[in-house]
């Protein structure tokens, strides 16, 4: 399905479920093609937790060059 920018602006919340359900849907503006809405794919992997405990170290505190009163 080919669909104009301001239409696809005013319908999105039709166009995600037909792009869920694997509808190809290309954006247009002035009949040239500029984006196609295509769902997100899952890895379905978890994420670990901890994977950067001890390889990554924060000295002093971060906040500081922001609270700093000028």
């Amino acid at each position: 399905m080919r669909i104009g920018i301001h239409e696809a602006k005013t319908h999105l919340s039709r166009l995600i479920p037909a792009a869920l359900a694997g509808e190809e849907i290309i954006i247009t503006r002035s009949g040239k093609p500029l984006v196609k809405l295509v769902p997100v794919k899952n890895s379905g992997k978890p994420r670990r937790l901890g994977i950067y405990k001890d390889k990554i170290k924060i000295h002093g505190d971060l906040c500081a060059p922001c609270l700093k009163k000028s």
